[in-house]
């Protein structure tokens, strides 16, 4: 029965007003954006950087400040170049190799080979092994990323049997950048077409299955934009793209899915297109609003933590959500409209096809015996299985998720880059072939800054830690106040054993000094994540309570779905520890973020069903089983868009990529699946009446926020 309608269903009103009389008006603004967008989306990894992993406060960041502004270095970071010659590459050959070297870093901003370096390669052209020339990079290590990218591009049309490869820890991240675009590439060419597959299966249909998909090519398209521009104000992880795209495709196409079945299912009950539309827009075009600024809000937690790498991904998902909802809220009901009768109607071969098999089953049955009592519908039929015995129910789904993430409990996190590429790649294979010939860590030393009188005492504690292999001659500061040592490591920086090194020198170390590098980096880092996870689980908690106790009108609600969340988190991070061992620093609070801000809309969609039925009927298992027959199909079929959006990227993407789509997938997956169909409606039943108690105070306080209902000016 149509309400009154709340102020939030009233502007959506009225936005529908706009774009009923205004239709071409908005096509053309989003054609207009695209046009814009589109050129600016395929630029948009030219500023993404590998850096972002500095750490405001930290060791590591006031080494990496002091070096750049105290001391007078002919190389700030570093960075390599390893000549590999073909079988039978002469020595001529490598001399070339080493000029073109040089010619290339004089077009490169920042970076020089200097007359040493090369004298030094051109003495061993005649030996077979490869050959490291270091290189002067007037820059810091986030700097180098820049120089690594400028310089790899001025490298790329090397000829002559002699290879050049750039190594360095900006090289990693550089090499990165490129790795990243590609599997981008190769996600969003296998991700559309499975997406569009499950979508012909909702609404069979071709031209209703296409809108969902629009819309997250737009909002991914949109995004990118965005991000090529923000990347100009802001430092931008190289990992925000695949980050953007992945909750992009999957929100986007989830959205307009959640809008369209509504208006589907309007038209179905005798409505016309216009009034199926405004009902459509005015409910779950309220409930995707509302869910998309939940989502947002739970990745803004991700900005306790303050390291500009985890921050830009979550700014990326961010963005993309807005303009999902933006576009799902304007853009799919211009569509609609244009569209006509094919947004609705199922195509002659998936109507056809349907009936004949309907035809036969319903022989097979006698289902026309007209004294045979009508069918249940199926999910009202699980509903009834379900609550029957919600006890068993209950246990056996929370014995399955709390056996799933019992594993999660020793699940571990490290940083790096190097591990992201695959064993085949020049990028990893240069590098380890730069370790074999100058040692592991030679090109990510120890930055060592002590007091000028503690040099000695520092070299000793140096000299005894068992991991340095050679400590460098100790640089000045300009005012002569303090020294820089610095100190390779029998390690590569990015191994535990050389965080632990670190650790240990800090503490041995004389009084007001400072060990930074590489290493250090890393290390504060990871530190900086992990004491933060707390911060990021308290702020989820107190978001996803607030929000639903706001919504639904009940204490009780937002406390077990609280902990329900928490349990899909915990399945999810038990099997990345199955599957991966180790993760990469930034999966946990990616995954938690993402996971309850998603897992926030289908909690949202079946909720507010099972909300509105109550209040019609007063009977919370009829209502439980009306809600979640109206919601459970679009729920699911939203879930299987999201999972299978995700493991696209768990099959092309770097490990850390793979890392967050498959830790993500298996929320979304058991989210949708035991939690909302299993113990959603199982706890529900446990609880009855209890589900709905509000203290009188609050009932007072709370606006009344539900939006399911068609309000009267729909």
């Amino acid at each position: 029965m149509p309400t009154k309608g709340t102020a939030v269903q009233t502007m959506m009103l009225r936005l529908d007003g706009l774009i009923r009389r205004r239709t071409r008006w908005v096509l053309a603004a989003w054609v207009a954006v695209l046009i814009v967008a589109v050129p600016l989306a395929m630029r948009q990894g030219d500023h993404l950087t590998g850096g972002g992993f500095a750490v405001p406060g930290s060791q590591s960041k006031a080494v990496e400040d002091s070096v750049a502004r105290d001391f007078d270095l002919a190389q700030r970071s570093n960075l390599a170049v390893v000549l590999v010659g073909d079988r039978g590459a002469s020595a001529a050959q490598v001399r070339a190799a080493i000029a073109r070297v040089g010619a290339a870093a004089d077009e490169v901003k920042d970076v020089a080979l200097a007359p040493a370096a090369a004298r030094a390669a051109r003495a061993q052209a005649a030996t077979p092994r490869p050959i490291v020339m270091p290189l002067a990079v007037d820059a810091d290590e986030y700097g180098s990323v820049d120089v690594a990218r400028d310089l790899n591009a001025a490298l790329a049309h090397d000829e002559g049997g002699v290879s050049a490869h750039l190594v360095g820890q900006g090289a990693l991240w550089a090499g990165l950048q490129d790795l990243s675009k590609k599997d981008l590439e190769a996600a969003e060419r296998t991700g559309f077409p499975i997406v569009l597959l499950i979508l012909l299966a909702v609404f069979g249909s071709l031209a209703a299955a296409s809108l969902p998909l629009v819309l997250g090519g737009v909002s991914v398209v949109v995004t990118g934009a965005l991000i090529y521009g923000v990347s100009h104000a802001m430092e931008m992880s190289v990992f925000v793209t695949n980050m953007a795209s992945m909750i992009g495709i999957g929100v986007a196409v989830d959205y307009s899915l959640f809008v369209l079945a509504r208006y589907r299912e309007e038209i179905h009950a005798g409505r016309t297109p216009d009034r199926a539309r405004a009902i459509a827009l005015a409910t779950s075009g309220v409930a995707v609003a509302f869910s998309g600024l939940t989502v947002i809000v739970s990745l803004a937690g991700l900005w306790l933590v303050h390291a500009n790498a985890l921050r830009s991904m979550a700014l990326g998902a961010i963005m993309v959500v807005a303009v999902s909802v933006l576009a799902a809220s304007t853009l799919l009901p211009a569509l609609i409209k244009v569209m006509g009768r094919r947004a609705y109607t199922r195509s002659r071969l998936f109507t056809v096809t349907p009936l004949i098999f309907r035809s036969h089953a319903r022989r097979r049955a006698g289902s026309t015996d007209p004294s045979r009592p009508p069918r249940i519908a199926f999910w009202e039929r699980w509903t009834a299985r379900v609550t029957k015995r919600p006890v068993v129910s209950a246990a056996l789904a929370a014995a399955v998720l709390l056996a799933l993430a019992a594993p999660g409990i020793g699940l571990k996190s490290a940083s790096g880059a190097l591990e992201q590429f695959p064993k085949d790649d020049p990028v990893r294979v240069a590098a380890e072939t730069a370790a074999a010939v100058s040692g592991p860590g030679a090109g990510s030393p120890v930055k060592a800054i002590v007091p000028t009188s503690g040099m000695a005492a520092a070299r000793r504690v140096l000299a005894s830690e068992r991991t340095v292999v050679r400590v460098a001659p100790a640089v000045r500061s300009r005012d002569g106040g303090h020294v820089l040592l610095q100190a390779q490591l029998s390690v590569p920086a990015e191994s535990d054993t050389a965080k632990q090194a670190v650790v240990r020198l800090r503490e041995a170390l004389p009084q007001g000094s400072l060990a930074g590098g590489d290493a250090a980096s890393l290390r504060d880092f990871d530190t900086q994540v992990a004491g933060s996870m707390w911060k990021i689980v308290l702020f989820v908690l107190a978001l996803s309570f607030v929000v639903l106790l706001v919504l639904l009108r009940s204490v009780v609600l937002p406390l077990k779905a609280a902990m329900m969340n928490l349990l899909s988190v915990g399945a999810a991070f038990g099997v990345l520890h199955l599957v991966f061992g180790t993760v990469d620093t930034i999966t946990p609070p990616l995954v938690l973020a993402v996971v309850f801000g998603l897992s926030m809309d289908y909690e949202v969609f079946l909720l507010s069903r099972i909300r509105e039925r109550f209040n019609a009927t007063g009977d919370t298992t009829r209502a439980v089983a009306e809600g979640l027959a109206a919601s459970a199909k679009t729920i699911t079929s939203a879930a299987l868009i999201m999972v299978a959006v995700f493991m696209v990227f768990v099959s092309t993407g770097v490990p850390s990529i793979q890392q967050i789509g498959l830790g993500t997938a298996v929320a979304i997956a058991l989210d949708a699946t035991l939690v909302r169909l299993v113990l959603v409606p199982a706890a529900m039943e446990l609880l009855g009446r209890w589900n709905w108690w509000l203290p009188k105070p609050l009932e007072r306080l709370l606006p009344r926020m539900g939006f399911e209902e068609a309000p009267v000016g729909a």
